[in-house]
């Protein structure tokens, strides 16, 4: 099975959410449509996916969520960056 950590951001890239998952396109689906209303990825409209990664260790992928929720701000963005410059919204090409 595949793992992903992944970030989000709300459409001005000041509000940033980490989560896992096992199933990228239907988590990324729930936290647009607000599944859950009182989230704080609905509460700040955070939605737009910007960075993910993979790995087939659950364990691994756990760790990696904690770690990049502890850094700081500036870490956090250099990560995105890195795969995703501009902070595109990779949600589409996924689809």
């Amino acid at each position: 099975m595949t793992y992903y950590v992944y970030i989000l951001a709300n459409n001005t890239n000041t509000v940033i959410y980490t989560g896992i998952t096992n199933d990228l396109i239907r988590r990324v689906y729930e936290h647009r449509q607000k599944v859950d209303p009182k989230s704080f990825t609905a509460k700040y409209d955070v939605h737009r996916l910007v960075y993910f990664e993979e790995t087939s260790d659950v364990r691994a992928a756990i760790e990696r969520e904690k770690q990049i929720k502890g850094w700081n701000r500036a870490r956090k963005n250099k990560l995105v960056q890195s795969k995703n410059q501009s902070w595109q919204d990779l949600y589409p090409q996924l689809l």
